[in-house]
């Protein structure tokens, strides 16, 4: 029987595997390359891969202040019915319900969310959380690749400074392990 760890690793190996697989010659060095000129795939990535950990002048941090007004909206339309209006849960999310299911866990940064890559969030968002023992639905046949990612930076921008450094520094150890990236 597989364990959940590899089961995780599996999947994850899947999503990277088929991203990459799409990555073209003509623009292969854009999402890694912090010195290229910006352009509109750095400035708003269609996809976690090509979301570069440069920060962007009016937030400090990978994404940009439009990306998580964007994100904010989708959020509020799928995501706070069950995780919040600013992605902070319920009081309770680490009691079982009645149903023998922990509820969804807050995103704003005082759960678990900033332990995982961006990767992991995206294959959360894309699959839910039944891959994990979860009851969370997936999105991925009503959320773009590109929603997905406004979505993480609006639930990231709640996130403290500190938080958001302490992710930062794991994100990128992920991409220069997995990805060969050096943001």
């Amino acid at each position: 029987m597989i364990s959940s760890k590899e089961l995780t690793n599996n999947c994850l190996y899947l999503v990277l595997a088929t991203a990459l697989a799409g990555c073209g010659s003509n623009n292969e060095n854009a999402a890694t390359d912090p010195d290229q000129a910006p352009g509109p795939q750095q400035e708003h990535p269609e996809s976690v891969l090509q979301a570069t950990m440069t920060p962007k002048p009016d937030t400090g941090r990978w994404y940009t202040n439009a990306m998580v007004e964007e994100g904010k909206a989708t959020f509020a339309q799928y995501c706070a019915a069950c995780h919040g209006d600013r992605a902070q849960a319920t009081p309770d999310w680490k009691t079982l319900d009645e149903n023998g299911n922990y509820p969804p866990p807050p995103l704003d940064g005082t759960a678990h969310a900033w332990h995982h890559p961006l990767a992991d969030l995206e294959m959360v968002i894309k699959q839910g959380g039944a891959p994990f023992g979860g009851v969370m639905p997936g999105w991925e046949s009503v959320l773009s690749d590109q929603d997905i990612v406004k979505v993480i930076a609006s639930f990231q921008s709640y996130w403290s400074d500190e938080i958001y450094e302490m992710w930062l520094e794991r994100e990128k150890l992920y991409r220069e392990y997995r990805m060969g990236e050096q943001d």
